[in-house]
């Protein structure tokens, strides 16, 4: 039975990620570590990690993958009536650390997290590099939902969400892709497929599909400014045309 590469802390590299195993899908690689160098290198090539306590560090690159293009963005008309209210107050890069924590803590029926202690320290190091981001949604100025991943080129590769107020991810998320699309970004990776991404309309592509709009979208510049200085305006109905 074929087994995944084991990596060497002092090389960068990654094995092609048409290697990757079957089963479980799409685990390529074991073994390395989560510098910055590393991690981006991993992202740029369509892998990403996910381990649990008890494991080494794990390298993913699953076929299918997960994706939404911004375009193709699906707004519920419940979800529409929520973003007119204007319940939430939307920011970017305002509590990256209390974000990923939220995002750490089990979830209902769930043993564990897979955003373990060194999980943390190596995300909030590509945050503190100008890498990773969070999405903040704020109902009375408590923390009632949010998001967090890695920007790189045209690409935001999503990690995790959470939400303690019904919608709040939902909202930030939405407003994301709203600021991605004025930046000109052409994808989103959602890695593994949820009901929760689906409706928001993430599709899935072939992973070789999805490792040449990589080699595209990463080479070309994104936004080059600072996230925590961009202010979220109110929704306004005529930057995305919802789903009914």
């Amino acid at each position: 039975m074929p087994a995944p590469y084991w990596l060497s802390p002092d090389d960068q590299t990654f094995p092609d990620v048409e290697l990757a195993l079957r089963e479980p899908d799409g685990l390529l690689a074991v073994g390395g570590d989560l510098s910055v160098e590393r991690l981006l290198t991993a992202y740029r090539q369509g892998i990403f990690p996910w381990y649990s306590e008890d494991q080494p560090i794990l390298w993913w690159s699953p076929d299918p993958r997960s994706v939404l293009f911004p375009e193709r963005l699906k707004i519920s008309r419940s979800l529409r009536k929520t973003l007119r209210k204007g319940r939430f107050r939307i920011t970017l890069d305002q509590a990256f650390d209390d974000v990923i924590e939220a995002c750490a803590a089990p979830r209902s029926g769930q043993e564990g997290t897979w955003i373990v202690d060194e999980m943390k320290h190596a995300y909030r190091r590509l945050h503190a590099a100008g890498h990773a981001h969070s999405v903040e949604a704020w109902l009375d100025d408590r923390l009632a939902g949010g998001l967090y991943g890695v920007a790189i080129g045209q690409v935001f590769f999503g990690e995790s969400m959470f939400t303690h107020v019904s919608d709040a991810s939902k909202v930030a998320f939405v407003h994301l892709v709203r600021y991605l699309r004025q930046w000109h970004y052409s994808l989103i990776d959602c890695q593994v497929r949820t009901a929760h991404l689906d409706s928001l309309g993430a599709t899935q592509i072939s992973r070789q599909h999805f490792t040449r709009l990589l080699a595209e979208a990463c080479g070309r510049p994104g936004y080059t400014g600072d996230w925590s200085l961009v202010r979220i305006g109110p929704w306004s109905d005529d930057e995305q045309q919802p789903e009914s």
